[in-house]
């Protein structure tokens, strides 16, 4: 039986702290969860009720046994996640300042087990019968992970629907500026984009957000998804069918993982058939939810929470 949704790239243990508006250095508690874009997307789809896995790597540490059974409580097939020796498991630190800062503090070093994906151990197969297969831009990053996501995207051949999530990150790539080339490469081989303003000019070259979409589309696309942060989403596809939905209003408490829960569900709708307007309200709303609560793949909303966040116009 085919995967509703595969994803492929990050995992990590996200240390968060238990107080707000305190800097790291005075902050005197953490909570643990599950962290790591693509690892998260896939814990969006299954809260959403689809059958969901992640391709990915860990250490073979503690920290790595703790995120697969935190994986398995998810409801996320671990088959494709599998350590990596001599790499320790990454850890992020944030700092929470409420309602948008939030800095992040990753500890990826020497090198995140994550990018050791190797193109000879995917499972090419299940990977081009998903329903879904979602990318990430880190992923592009560093051999031999570059190599294995643009193998796994041409193996696909855009058969179903193929995300790229544009996810730039310019403090894993040892020179940025060598970036957009392949990210040209993968986006010949996906048929959805999704990306916040700065990530759509590092893969177009254009900022503004129609001319961005436009950009995506021209490159091979036939949905573009332009996040623009206050003002809303905005979603093209090559029909010429789009849709401009502003945020649901929500006190924030986090900002970090409301992203990946717009792409879990984002996935649900494609998955649905939604029209573009349907598809970016329920993104949004399941965003919006996330962004209410401290943490991130725990924080991942059900369906009836999105429904009622729609109905009532904001997060209560």
């Amino acid at each position: 039986m085919a995967y509703d949704l595969i994803t492929m790239g990050r995992i990590g243990v996200d240390l968060y702290p238990l107080q707000t508006g305190v800097p790291l250095p005075q902050v005197t508690s953490f909570g643990k969860f599950l962290g790591g874009s693509a690892t998260n997307v896939a814990v969006a789809g299954s809260r959403l009720g689809r059958r969901t896995a992640v391709i990915t790597r860990t250490g073979d540490d503690p920290f790595g046994t703790y995120l697969h059974e935190a994986l398995q409580g998810f409801g996320v097939d671990d088959r494709w996640v599998t350590p990596v020796p001599g790499l320790p498991t990454p850890v992020t630190f944030c700092e929470i300042f409420p309602p948008d800062d939030f800095p992040l503090y990753f500890y990826r070093q020497p090198k995140a087990p994550d990018l050791e994906i190797d193109a000879h151990e995917l499972d090419l197969d299940a990977i081009r019968e998903a329903s879904i297969f979602w990318v990430t831009g880190t992923g592009l990053s560093e051999e031999p992970s570059r190599t294995a996501t643009l193998a796994a995207l041409a193996h696909r051949a855009k058969a179903g629907t193929t995300v790229f999530d544009l996810d730039w990150r310019p403090m894993f790539w040892s020179d940025p500026a060598t970036a957009r080339p392949f990210y040209e490469e993968a986006l010949r081989h996906t048929t959805v984009a999704v990306g916040n303003l700065d990530e759509v000019e590092v893969a177009t070259g254009v900022r503004e957000p129609h001319a961005a979409a436009r950009a995506l589309l021209d490159a091979g696309v036939e949905l573009a998804v332009v996040k623009q942060g206050p003002k809303g989403v905005l979603a093209v596809n090559s029909r010429g069918e789009s849709a401009e939905v502003p945020p649901l209003p929500v006190n924030v408490l986090n900002g970090l993982g409301a992203g990946d829960a717009f792409g879990g569900s984002l996935c649900h709708g494609l998955l649905n058939g939604w029209n573009l307007e349907k598809i970016m309200r329920h993104a949004n709303a399941a965003g919006a939810i996330v962004a209410s609560r401290l943490e991130c793949s725990s924080a991942m909303p059900t369906p009836d929470e999105i429904d009622s966040a729609i109905a009532a116009g904001a997060v209560k």
